[in-house]
C-alpha cells in the first residue's frame, strides 16, 4: 500500500489493515510490509482520528509464556521517526521533536543504541517480556539461556534490569553456526533466532547445544550531548553506535533529566521524553521469476517469486506485492528487474521495478481455487463465489483466531472441511471427539485435547464473537470499542445513522454492520445459543478483578487451566503477592515458595482437584461437562 493509496482509505479500513499487519508481524512472524509503510498507516490513522483507541495499543513478539505478570511500571513502546533534520509535510524529524521539548539550547540528551530484539525486564526473580497494556509475559524459564550485560557487570541474570534480549553479532557468527532448530536447519539472523528461541516451550534442546542469549541493559551504552551539539556530532555518533557488536535497527534519543522527562508524561503507547530514530533499509536488485496469488479472508494477495538474493545475512526468495493496485502502479511484470529492500533488517519488499528483456503479465482473472471469474474491488482482487473452498477456509480460520481456539490450525481445519463438511464456526463448536478421530493423524489423546480446547473457547467475550463474524473492518479492537457502548443485542437494532454517531464507526463500516445484522443475523444468533458470553458493556477491568496463580506439576499445560480461570472471570498471574485472590496447587502440603508465601499472606489455597470441583459446581452447564469431558478428571 503506497502513500496515495493510504490517503484513500477510511478510518475503519485503516484499523483493519493495521490489525492484519500486526498479526502477520508479531504473531505469525511473516510480515508483508516495511516498517516505513507500517508507520505510514499509523500516522494516517492518527491524522484522521487522533483519539482512536487502536493508537494506544502496544504490540509485542509472540513468546512461550508461563503466564501473565503485572508490573508496577509496564513496558511500553517508543515514538519513532525516520528523519533527522528535514521531514516531509505531516512528519516530524528528530531535531524538530527535540526542539519542542527543550528548556534551553543547553538541554542534555542521551543517545543510545536501539537494539533489535525483544524488550524485557528482570525483577524479584521474574523475567518478563512486553505484553499488552499492564500485563507482561512471564518468561522466567528462559533465564538459564541468558547472560546479563550492564555498565559494571557481565554474568548470570541475577539483578534488576530493563533492557533487550538479543544475540550479540559475534555470538551469532561463532555459536549459532552450529546450533540447529528442531527441523535441523540453522537460524538465519540474530533477530529471528531470538524470536524463535523465546517462542520455544521447551528449551532443553537449546541448553544442550549451549545456545546463548544476552539481556543488555538499555543504559549500558549511552552518549551524552547538548541539544545545540546534536547536529554537529550526529555523523560521528552514528558511526560509533553502528560499530557496536549488537544487532540494532536504530538509535534512541532521550532527555537526560529523568525528572523533567517524567514530568512530560506519556501516552498509552510511548513516553514523550524519548524517541527512536530508525535506520533505513538495505536494497539489492534481482529478477522477478513468478507471482503466486495467496488467499486471505477478503482478497487475494500477490507474492513475488524472485531469484534468491541475500540482504543482511538472509536469503530472500519471496516478497509481497501487497495488492493488485500496487502491481499496476509499479507496472510489475514477470521478468522485470526489481529492487528489494529489507528495512529494519526484517521485512523484504519491492520498492521499484525496471522492465526486463522478456516480460509477462502476472495479473490473473480466474480464481486459482474454484476457477470462477475474479471481481475487482478498487485496489484488490476478490473471489465472490460463496462456495469457493480456499476463500471459505481463510474466513473460517480468521473466525477461529478471533474466537481464540489457538490449537486449531490451517491443516486441521482443511481436513475438517473436506472430511467432516465443516462450514462455519458453529460447526466447529458442535464437533465431538468421535468426529475428530475421523481425521488423519488424530488419536484418542490428541482428539480429546483438541476437543477440550474447543470447549474452553465456548466461554468468551462478546467482542471476540463480534470480531469472529468477519464483518469487513471489524477486528477485536474496534469490536471492543463498539461493545463498550452497546450490547450485541442493541447493535442489531441500530440504524445506519445511529451507527455513524459512534466515534469509531465511519460511513463504510456503519453500512457493513447494518447489512450484516439485516442479512446474516442468524449466524450470530446460532453462535449466541452455543457460546457462554461475557458482556463488555458495563464490565470492569480494574484491579478489583480476582487473580489466580497456579503452581506445581499438573496433568495439563498451565495455559489450559489459565484459560479455564479466565473464563470464570479470574485474571491469571504467575507470582504470589498480597493482592493474589487464590493459589491453586497440585499439592497443598508442598513446601514450594509460592505455597509458603501464600500461607504467610493468608491467601486462599485450593488443590487442583478442589478447584476443578468448584468450577463444576458453579457451571450452569454441569451436565455437558460431565458428559463431554471438558475438564479432566470429571
Amino acid at each position: 500500500m503506497n502513500n496515495e493509496e493510504i490517503k484513500k482509505v477510511n478510518i475503519q479500513e485503516l484499523v483493519f489493515e493495521i490489525e492484519r499487519h500486526n498479526r502477520l508481524y508479531w504473531k505469525i512472524n511473516k510480515p508483508e510490509i516495511s516498517d516505513e509503510e507500517y508507520d505510514a498507516l499509523i500516522e494516517k490513522l492518527r491524522e484522521l482520528d487522533p483519539e482512536n483507541p487502536f493508537l494506544e495499543a502496544v504490540e509485542s513478539s509472540e513468546v512461550a509464556s508461563l503466564g501473565k505478570v503485572v508490573l508496577n511500571k509496564p513496558m511500553i513502546s517508543l515514538d519513532k521517526t525516520y528523519f533527522f533534520k528535514e521531514a516531509p509535510k505531516g512528519k516530524k524529524s528528530l531535531l524538530k521533536w527535540a526542539s519542542e521539548i527543550i528548556r534551553s539550547e543547553e538541554e542534555i540528551f542521551l543517545i543510545q543504541p536501539k537494539y533489535d530484539g525483544i524488550s524485557a525486564s528482570y525483577s524479584n526473580g521474574i523475567l518478563a517480556t512486553r505484553g499488552q497494556g499492564t500485563e507482561d509475559e512471564n518468561v522466567t524459564d528462559k533465564i538459564p539461556l541468558i547472560e546479563l550485560e550492564s555498565k559494571k557487570y557481565k554474568g548470570p541474570l541475577d539483578r534488576p534490569v530493563r533492557g533487550e534480549i538479543i544475540i550479540r553479532n559475534d555470538d551469532f557468527k561463532i555459536i549459532y553456526s552450529r546450533i540447529k532448530k528442531s527441523d535441523g536447519s540453522c537460524y538465519k539472523n540474530p533477530r529471528n533466532a531470538v524470536a524463535g528461541i523465546m517462542g520455544l516451550k521447551d528449551i532443553r534442546q537449546m541448553l544442550a547445544q549451549k545456545a546463548k542469549l544476552t539481556l543488555i541493559d538499555y543504559d549500558m551504552i549511552s552518549y551524552s550531548t547538548a541539544y545545540k551539539e546534536i547536529e554537529r556530532k550526529w555523523t560521528e555518533l552514528l558511526k560509533e553506535i553502528e560499530s557496536l557488536p549488537y544487532p540494532m535497527d536504530g538509535i534512541v534519543i532521550k532527555l537526560a533529566d529523568k525528572n523533567y522527562s517524567e514530568s512530560l508524561g506519556e501516552t498509552a503507547h510511548h513516553p514523550r521524553g524519548q524517541i527512536a530514530f530508525k535506520f533505513s533499509g538495505v536494497r539489492k536488485k534481482t529478477k522477478l521469476i513468478g507471482v503466486e496469488w495467496s488467499f486471505g479472508k477478503n482478497c487475494l494477495t500477490p507474492v513475488a517469486k524472485i531469484e534468491p538474493v541475500e540482504i543482511g545475512g538472509v536469503t530472500i526468495c519471496n516478497v509481497t506485492l501487497h495488492n493488485l493496485a500496487n502491481v499496476e502502479e509499479k507496472d510489475i511484470q514477470i521478468g522485470d528487474i526489481v529492487t528489494v529492500e529489507r528495512a529494519g533488517d526484517v521485512i523484504p519488499h519491492i520498492v521499484e521495478s525496471e522492465d526486463g528483456e522478456e516480460r509477462r503479465n502476472c495479473i490473473i482473472f480466474d480464481c486459482p481455487s474454484c476457477h470462477s471469474k475474479l471481481y475487482r474491488n478498487d485496489k484488490e482482487l476478490q473471489c465472490i463465489n460463496p462456495n469457493c473452498f480456499e476463500t471459505n477456509l481463510q474466513r473460517l480460520l480468521a473466525s477461529i483466531r478471533n474466537i481464540g481456539i489457538e490449537e486449531l490450525g490451517e491443516p486441521t481445519v482443511r481436513k475438517m472441511m473436506n472430511i467432516l463438511k465443516v462450514k462455519t464456526l458453529a460447526d466447529i463448536f458442535r464437533l465431538t471427539v468421535p468426529d475428530i478421530l475421523k481425521l488423519e493423524g488424530f488419536k484418542e489423546k490428541s482428539a480429546s485435547n483438541l476437543f477440550k480446547s474447543i470447549q474452553v473457547a465456548k466461554k468468551t467475550t462478546d467482542y471476540k464473537l463480534l470480531a469472529s463474524l468477519n464483518i469487513n473492518g471489524i477486528g477485536q479492537t474496534s469490536a471492543k470499542a463498539l461493545l463498550n457502548k452497546y450490547t450485541l443485542d442493541e447493535l442489531k437494532y441500530l440504524t445506519i445513522e445511529q451507527l455513524q454517531e459512534i466515534k469509531q464507526v465511519g460511513p463504510t463500516l456503519s453500512v457493513s454492520i447494518y447489512n450484516f445484522f439485516k442479512e446474516k443475523s442468524e449466524v450470530l444468533n446460532e453462535l449466541v445459543q452455543i457460546l457462554n458470553l461475557l458482556q463488555t458493556k458495563g464490565s470492569s477491568e480494574t484491579s478489583e478483578q480476582k487473580t489466580i496463580c497456579f503452581t506445581g506439576e499438573m496433568p495439563e499445560k498451565r495455559s489450559y487451566y489459565e484459560k479455564l480461570a479466565e473464563a470464570q472471570g479470574f485474571k491469571a498471574v504467575s507470582s504470589v503477592t498480597k493482592q493474589l485472590s487464590l493459589l491453586v496447587t497440585s499439592d497443598k502440603d508442598s513446601n514450594s515458595s509460592k505455597t509458603q508465601k501464600s500461607k504467610s499472606l493468608g491467601i486462599e489455597i485450593l488443590s487442583l482437584e478442589e478447584w476443578l470441583d468448584s468450577l463444576k459446581e458453579n457451571n450452569a452447564d454441569k451436565e455437558n461437562l460431565d458428559n463431554d469431558g471438558l475438564l479432566p478428571g470429571f
